[in-house]
């Protein structure tokens, strides 16, 4: 056994808080960043929940590629129209426990879910200044039975969240407000303090990963079973790391960075692993260049970009 399964307390900002005991592990510093959160994640579980997860810390630390791992993301996040799906069934599954005399408010989510209405928006006007008011009405007065079963949702589910519609892309509100980089629980145990984690219902999801978070999109029956408390099941990813150093030539934007780094890693071919930068210039890039470059993981096929928690993560969600 790599750890003990007793917590660590620590004092952070202000308060006592625990912690998943990572430190003298050995080969720890080795690790890449992305497969570090996959360890905690491990850790935390055997010391938490009391789950036996030894044998896949070994696989992790002696870096087993396709080895299976349970991982149990932190919360989900999803849009209208996919997150709308799972809170159907979790509804119907409340109806189905009612009807068999059993208690339907044990039907709830496990996880903290958000869910950001902008996929419903349609242009019906533009060019003027009334344009976005008049499409937001229409966006309403279209959709007010979906939106409606939203928000009965956010009153009836303990820990889920709906961003009523014309607040912005779902993506840029999790990098901009919804995302945590560090999350706090109370539990039986008292506070404990881990990485944000996350799966979505979107494809998209990585690009959260640009503030140190480590998230992807899944199917949406993999996202129902998270709700349900039931982890991620998934093979241990390669990690392909990209290193980040120089400064770009006048007239060179992030979007080029974007483009050619997307055409480099298709030829590589990274589908389903884990791509992580680093280098010494990574502290040159803002939060939104990281965000950029971590959005386009779906169009490479990768899991994830991850960018590892350093000064500017801290001090733009700071």
């Amino acid at each position: 056994m790599h750890s003990s399964a007793t917590l660590v307390s620590r004092r952070l900002g202000g308060r006592d808080v625990l912690l998943a005991p990572l430190r003298g592990i050995p080969g720890l510093g080795r690790l890449p960043f992305s497969l570090r959160i996959l360890l905690e994640n491990l850790v935390r579980q055997r010391a938490v929940r009391g789950l036996e997860t030894t044998p896949q810390i070994d696989h992790l630390l002696g870096r087993q590629v396709g080895a299976s791992i349970a991982f149990f993301p932190t919360r989900i996040f999803g849009q209208d129209i996919l997150g709308k799906v799972m809170l159907i069934d979790l509804a119907a599954l409340r109806d189905a426990l009612a009807a068999a005399g059993v208690d339907p408010a044990l039907a709830r989510p496990r996880v903290p879910i958000d869910i950001v209405i902008d996929h419903s928006l349609q242009a019906d006007l533009s060019g003027t200044r009334s344009a976005p008011a008049w499409n937001l009405d229409l966006e309403y007065h279209r959709n007010q039975e979906r939106f409606a079963f939203l928000r009965w949702c956010s009153t009836s589910f303990d820990g889920v969240r709906v961003v009523p519609p014309g607040k912005g892309i779902m993506h840029q509100l999790h990098l901009e407000s919804l995302g945590k980089v560090v999350w706090t629980e109370d539990t039986p145990r008292g506070v404990v303090a881990s990485p944000d984690t996350c799966i979505g219902v979107d494809s998209h999801t990585p690009m959260i990963n640009g503030l140190g978070i480590l998230g992807w999109g899944v199917g949406g029956l993999e996202a129902e079973a998270v709700m349900l408390g039931r982890p991620v099941t998934m093979a241990l990813p390669r990690v392909v790391g990209v290193e980040v150093s120089g400064q770009l030539d006048p007239g060179v934007t992030i979007t080029d960075v974007v483009l050619t780094l997307t055409e480099k890693l298709r030829t590589l071919g990274v589908v389903d692993q884990f791509v992580e930068l680093f280098g010494t210039r990574l502290d040159a890039l803002s939060v939104a260049d990281r965000g950029t470059i971590a959005n386009m993981a779906p169009e490479y096929g990768a899991t994830c970009v991850y960018v590892p928690i350093d000064a500017r993560t801290i001090d733009y969600r700071g």
